[in-house]
């Protein structure tokens, strides 16, 4: 008698190469059929064999490659025309983008709005996802938010950016019937767009590596094997509040002395003379931007560039990744003061590191890590092989 568990494991062992492969294309779109095979290790004939299975499925389609010299043509995979979806939301300081993907991960900007205290927003969003819903409702399987704050479950702690407290996300899909099985996940901004430079980026072949995005204030992540290290309930990442600045500063968290007021825009302006600025992030692109730079303001770019290097220092001797990217507003915190950033950085390292330390790389998704991120997220609870196992048993007739 076969059992729902056995039947179960049969139908996880059936889609798991389905799912390998799947994997692949994320990671590399615009791979060739052969190519995959390679990386799969497997040959043309298996190859041909998985295909026909993922497009009788509705999960990937082929298409011609470009002809590059001699040898047999071979096709480009890509999303199938009818396959699941995913939408991914990217809350951000002053305004949020809702985007629609398929098993490739490349995000489509559906909708977005400026502006907003949190009961609006979430009726922008939900009414969005509502319609995003509507336009494709046998194909959205997940929906992932990327939220400008500390995260635990569907709880946004606090926004900084947008005086925001104890934001409920939970609400997001209630315009989804509950038996559509769609899934609802909410990530912080940070650990998404560390993700996303793991999976897709520049730190794509490191084990581990720390991401640190600067907007206002400082975030990041650590990611393990591919999968940001969480914490507890979730909420791990907050290194903009770990102590590392005077602690005579007080942070809107209620903490003391976070490190989050010596690297961004409002540090900056307190350098200068200036009061703190409603746009931290633009305060820093507008500065940057001047070819005129005065002497206070080289010397704040120092300060903020040497309180950066300084805790990056830190947090590689405390974490020990291969590599540490940076995103947001960094990299032009880094670039304007390269000589403070470099000595600050290497100051910070324990002696046994400072001959080869791990490098600082710009990230490579840039603004749009968040919302890469949220694709990411989503697409890991709808390309596994189990998930993979249940779309393709929906499409049958």
């Amino acid at each position: 008698m076969v059992t729902a568990r056995d039947a179960g494991q049969a139908a996880h062992i059936r889609w798991l190469g389905a799912a390998q492969l799947i994997a692949v294309v994320r990671a590399e779109p615009g791979i060739t059929r052969a190519t995959a095979a390679q990386r799969l290790g497997i040959g043309s004939g298996g190859a041909a064999e998985l295909m026909a299975r993922m497009r009788s499925a509705g999960l990937l389609s082929e298409s011609p490659a470009p002809v590059q010299g001699r040898g047999r043509p071979t096709t480009v995979l890509g999303p199938h025309e009818e396959g699941p979806l995913v939408l991914a939301v990217d809350v951000r300081s002053g305004d949020w983008r809702l985007a629609l993907a398929g098993v490739d991960g490349q995000p489509v900007v559906v909708d977005e709005a400026t502006g907003g205290d949190q009961d609006r927003v979430r009726a922008q969003l939900t009414e969005a996802i509502g319609a995003a819903y509507r336009r494709n409702s046998t194909r959205i399987r997940a929906i992932a938010v990327a939220a400008p704050g500390p995260v635990s479950s569907s709880h946004v702690g606090q926004v900084p950016s947008r005086g925001w407290r104890d934001v409920d996300m939970s609400g997001l899909a209630a315009r989804i019937p509950d038996d559509a099985g769609v899934r609802l996940i909410i990530g912080n901004d940070a650990t998404l767009a560390g993700l996303a430079e793991s999976r897709t980026g520049v730190a794509h072949s490191a084990a581990t590596a720390l991401h640190l995005i600067v907007a206002h204030g400082l975030g990041g992540t650590l990611v393990v094997d591919g999968e940001p290290v969480g914490g507890a309930h979730g909420a791990a990442g907050e290194y903009g509040h770990i102590p590392f600045a005077d602690a005579a500063l007080v942070c809107p968290c209620g903490a003391f002395g976070c490190w989050d007021l010596t690297v961004d825009g409002r540090a900056l302006a307190r350098h200068r003379g200036e009061a703190p600025p409603e746009d931290p992030v633009g305060y820093v692109r507008s500065l940057v931007a001047r070819d005129d730079r005065d002497e206070l303001t080289r010397n704040a770019f120092e300060k903020v560039a040497t309180s950066l290097g300084r805790g990056i220092g830190g947090l590689v001797n405390l974490h020990d990744p291969d590599v540490v990217t940076i995103g947001g507003v960094a990299p032009l915190l880094r670039a304007a003061a390269p000589d403070a950033f470099d000595a600050a950085y290497r100051d910070g390292l324990m002696a046994f590191r400072k001959e080869s330390p791990p490098p600082v790389l710009d990230g490579m998704h840039g603004d749009d890590g968040p919302l890469v991120g949220a694709v990411t997220l989503a697409l890991d609870t709808v390309t596994g092989a189990e998930a993979l196992a249940e779309w393709a048993e929906r499409q049958r007739p």
